[in-house]
């Protein structure tokens, strides 16, 4: 005798199967990680005069690995006109920072650089001023930001060389990309923290004929993009 299946118990048999395997994909999917959400940025504790004014809020950081970069000039001068300066009347000056910002998962963020602030924003004093700068990386979104305060970075590991300050740079032009990019032109604050190295060497900068001499001090550093909370925010 050949045994009939009927065609209801069939349909019934799929409908089970794809409903089995459609559990399996949702447990597979939610069991996998998930991306960090793009506002959650915790910078860690600062002194109180580089804090970030109220009403503002991290979006963004990025971790830098770069130079900072000086001269041997005669101290002060042009660049450093209210620097105190050593004995000698000569002093290694930044003449700009260069360093590239990673995200957490080791992709290119920013660039970091001096360069003329190109689009002002009030009360910055003029157009072309140089000032320390961050370009994105994919929409070329730039801003430039004034240096306003500065905090000692903590004392280094043993053996490590003493690290740059901390500092709060409250952004003085905004400018969007060639093509309308504006990741950073919402940027309203931005704090160095976390530096390691980048100090001006103390030796090679003492006379006359040390002039000109430069020195690119290897550093490192987390910058925190910061931008006004929206009153429908509720973070």
């Amino acid at each position: 005798m050949k045994n009939y299946i009927a065609p209801e118990n069939l349909t019934t048999r799929r409908i089970l199967l794809m409903a089995s395997a459609t559990a399996l994909t949702v447990a597979y999917v939610v069991a996998l990680p998930q991306p960090a959400h793009a506002d959650r940025v915790t910078p860690p504790p600062v002194p109180t005069n580089i804090q970030v004014p109220e009403g503002n809020k991290a979006f963004l950081v990025g971790h830098a690995v770069g130079t900072q970069n000086y001269i041997c000039l005669p101290c002060p001068n042009p660049i450093t006109p209210t620097a105190v300066c050593p004995v000698s009347g000569f002093a290694f000056t930044l003449f700009t920072p260069q360093a590239t910002l990673f995200a957490d998962n080791d992709k290119q963020v920013t660039t970091h650089f001096f360069s003329p602030n190109l689009s002002p924003i009030p009360p910055e004093e003029e157009k072309d001023t140089i000032r320390a700068t961050w370009q994105h990386s994919r929409d070329t979104s730039t801003v430039w930001a004034k240096l306003t305060a500065t905090a000692p970075a903590p004392p280094p590991p043993p053996g490590q060389p003493p690290a740059i300050p901390w500092l709060l740079l409250p952004v003085v032009g905004a400018q969007d990309g060639p093509t309308g990019g504006h990741t950073l032109t919402a940027t309203t604050f931005i704090q160095r923290l976390n530096t390691s190295g980048g100090v001006a060497p103390s030796t090679g900068c003492d006379s006359l004929g040390d002039v000109g001499h430069q020195a690119f001090v290897p550093y490192k550093a987390d910058y925190f993009f910061y931008k006004k909370i929206d009153e429908d925010d509720d973070n």
